[in-house]
């Protein structure tokens, strides 16, 4: 097989794990999160967690590298506009990711305590949660904006 397209191929499929969980996850977050449930809130937080280890992760760092292999094969420039504009968005998704999952992390254990004392949720958890949805946004933003570079490549 071409290592070429084997290599696309690879890009491709991390790109949509990356992309596909992060959308997944965000929304039983967000929908968990909507029913003030305790146990419901700590249930799919400890998921989400574990989520993020096994796929966004690997897959976050599966794209650079591939990215970075991909351009050196089709001979562009590394510093074409249109992968200086792809360099930047990734680097904002993954300065916005970081932090979401520390706070995914703290979001889970409040809602652990919350759960073992029979506590309600505490209003830090809800904090923790609106920073979370804040940077998610312009993460998901950028990373919508990647797939839009890779597929037209514009010339700027």
């Amino acid at each position: 097989m071409d290592p070429y397209l084997t290599l696309r191929w690879l890009h491709i499929l991390s790109s949509t794990v990356l992309f596909g969980t992060g959308i997944g996850t965000a929304f039983q977050m967000v929908w968990a999160m909507r029913t003030g449930r305790v146990e419901t809130i700590h249930s799919v937080a400890s998921g989400v967690v574990v989520a993020d280890w096994i796929f966004t992760t690997p897959a976050g760092v599966i794209q650079p590298l591939t990215g970075l292999w991909l351009i050196h094969l089709a001979g562009y420039d590394l510093t074409a506009p249109w992968l200086l504009a792809t360099y930047a968005l990734y680097a904002t998704a993954f300065l916005c990711w970081a932090p979401v999952v520390v706070l995914q992390l703290k979001i889970r254990d409040l809602a652990g305590q919350a759960l073992a004392t029979g506590a309600p949720l505490p209003d830090l958890a809800l904090r923790h949660f609106r920073i979370w949805c804040a940077l998610g946004v312009p993460a998901f933003a950028a990373l919508v904006a990647v797939f839009w570079l890779m597929v037209n490549r514009p010339g700027f």
